[in-house]
């Protein structure tokens, strides 16, 4: 199936067209048929001669609903442009060929209708001439009556051609179908239908509203008036929405594959028309079948940032136009070169932003997002519409190279900096780092720890062994030469403390390996445990504790852990009736 929308100023005859093309009547409200106008979007199809089939997204061309117009042109690939013979080029003829233009169709076809009142050859030399300035290019013209049917079969072969050269749809892309129509069908529920640009849809997929982000699920899909189990873009499609009131959807509202697409109220635009300068502080956002009020804030010649009044799920290089509803005047076209922005508050930030827009064109670029962004995560990419293609660093995030280096440099020069400034602590607590680098994760700073920096107990420290400073390390000389001779005997907390040993000295002699602590306030010089060995290797095995305390010369304080720490590093081995035997003596 292909979609084309129509597109021409009112009564020159775009309904009474469709109808003849196809038998079928776009215009739906009685209304519509008893004034001869069409008001809101009708939808029809035919059979080409090739035998494909081509729906038309009929719109209104009265100046009063051109925001129905451009809700039913948004999603579509081409146009069908209508002047009427009689009247030739007219007002909204110019402003539909503008919204074209601004959104980039640039498929096209032309039909010179009412060819039965008037020549139609100054009114096709006209049209072509005002079309060949825009996007579309030049394009075939076919004069044709929809009363008499002539120009009718030659109509037909100019569409065929036309679809035949529109692009394969990207079967691949993530679904975001744009809602234009929203009603209930009694015994079925909600009912959306809208054109579907890109992906695939399947009764039982998965599926979320772009307006509040809830989940729904597809029940049923109609195309062409069937009951279809799948369909294919581009198509017009039906969608039964499982369990979803009609008033929680409408028009402007989009179905999107979950995890695909994120929200923005917030972007920089490319502009195309008017100059930036120009424009009013307020325009009005078009783009698939949404119209969304949009504070207008000028960055560069040709750049603009918007500010939504609703968060809409744009991808970078998608098309949307801003129209000034009070002088009904298209402004321009814009391209969405970024959908999540840095903020701008620094004196000449608006300056500085627009030299990078300036070096952006709307095609994803993933080197270029990371070099922008340094770290960002994949997904947060993906729902960007820029497929990330690096590998990541720690969980999904990415960085970008040079930054990640210079992050791994600081990280070093930052342990170092604390070990100086601090010589009796630990290390650095990885969420001090976190801070100090501006890193959004923990894990991040984990992921940047090269040898000789590590990490232990949650605190990062330089892997080569810790220099005591001199009145700490003068401290532990003392204890060695008062405990020297006596290793098994503990010195009193206070007597430490008198020797200027406090829980922080003590902590940093533990970690050089000067002192061994075997548990709260009991300390030892770190041969102990082998001077230990070779003591309780010469005893009748096994043995009990109070022979092992005994032996050693000390106290129950400190035989208990230390014969803890045997058994844990497999020297000693603990019996069932609590002796103990020696299963690897000193070497």
């Amino acid at each position: 199936m292909w979609v084309v929308a129509t597109a021409g100023h009112v009564d020159h005859g775009k309904s009474t067209l469709v109808r003849a093309l196809t038998g079928m009547e776009p215009d739906r409200w009685a209304e519509e048929r008893r004034r001869g106008m069409t008001i809101d979007l009708g939808f029809a199809w035919t059979t080409l001669p090739s035998g494909g089939t081509l729906a038309f997204v009929d719109v209104p061309g009265h100046e009063r609903f051109v925001p129905n117009m451009l809700a039913g042109v948004g999603p579509v690939p081409a146009a069908l442009i209508v002047v009427g013979a009689d009247e030739g080029w007219m007002p909204q003829s110019a402003e539909h060929l503008a919204a074209l233009d601004a959104l980039g169709v640039s498929y096209g076809l032309l039909a010179v209708t009412r060819a039965d009142l008037a020549d139609p050859t100054p009114a096709m030399a006209r049209a072509r001439r005002e079309i060949a300035a825009t996007s579309l290019g030049e394009v075939e013209a076919v004069a044709v009556s929809a009363v008499t049917g002539a120009g009718l079969p030659e109509l037909r072969a100019a569409l065929d051609r036309l679809v035949a050269r529109l692009p394969d749809p990207a079967l691949d892309a993530p679904v975001r179908l744009w809602v234009d129509r929203a009603f209930t069908v009694r015994g079925s529920g909600t009912v959306v239908t809208g054109t579907l640009g890109g992906g695939r849809l399947r009764v039982g997929d998965a599926l979320e509203l772009a307006d509040t982000g809830e989940p729904v699920r597809v029940r049923g899909l109609h195309a062409l008036g069937e009951a279809r189990a799948e369909v294919d873009a581009v198509a017009r499609v039906a969608v039964n929405l499982r369990g979803l009131p009609r008033d929680r959807v409408g028009r402007g509202d989009a179905l999107l594959r979950p995890g695909r697409f994120g929200r923005t109220d917030l972007l920089d635009v490319r502009l195309t028309g008017d100059p930036a300068a120009d424009l009013p502080a307020t325009l009005m956002l078009h783009v698939g079948s949404a119209a969304v009020p949009a504070r207008v804030r000028p960055l560069g010649v040709d750049t603009v940032r918007l500010r939504l009044a609703r968060p809409l799920p744009l991808l970078i290089g998608d098309r949307a136009l801003l129209r000034d509803p009070g002088r009904r005047h298209v402004a321009g076209g814009v391209t969405v070169l970024d959908v999540d922005p840095p903020p701008l508050r620094r004196r000449g930030a608006a300056a500085a932003r627009a030299d990078v827009l300036a070096g952006m064109d709307g095609r994803p670029d993933p080197a270029g997002e990371l070099r922008r962004r340094r770290l960002v995560r994949a997904g947060q990419l993906t729902r960007m519409g820029v497929p990330p293609t690096a590998t990541p660093v720690a969980g999904d995030w990415l960085a970008d190279p040079e930054h990640w280096r210079e992050l791994g440099r600081r990280l070093t020069e930052e342990v170092t900096r604390h070990a100086a400034a601090h010589p009796l602590a630990a290390g650095v607590p990885v969420d001090a780092l976190r801070h100090r680098l501006g890193l959004p994760d923990r894990a991040l700073v984990t992921a940047l720890l090269r040898p000789p920096l590590r990490l232990r107990d949650g605190l990062v420290t330089a892997a080569s062994a810790p220099t005591l400073p001199d009145p700490v390390a003068r401290a532990v000389e003392r204890v060695r030469s008062e405990y020297g001779d006596r290793p098994f005997q503990a010195p009193e907390t206070h007597h430490l403390a008198g020797l200027g040993l406090g829980p922080k000295e003590i902590g940093a002699a533990v970690r050089a390996g000067a002192l061994l602590r075997l548990a709260e306030n009991v300390v030892l010089l770190p041969g102990a445990p082998d001077d230990a060995v070779r003591v309780l290797a010469g005893l009748p095995q096994p043995f009990t504790l109070s022979a092992a305390r005994q032996a050693l010369g000390t106290t129950r304080r400190v035989a208990v852990p230390l014969l803890e720490l045997l058994d844990r590093r497999g020297v000693t081995r603990r019996l069932p009736d609590d002796a103990r035997e020696v299963v690897r003596p000193p070497g």
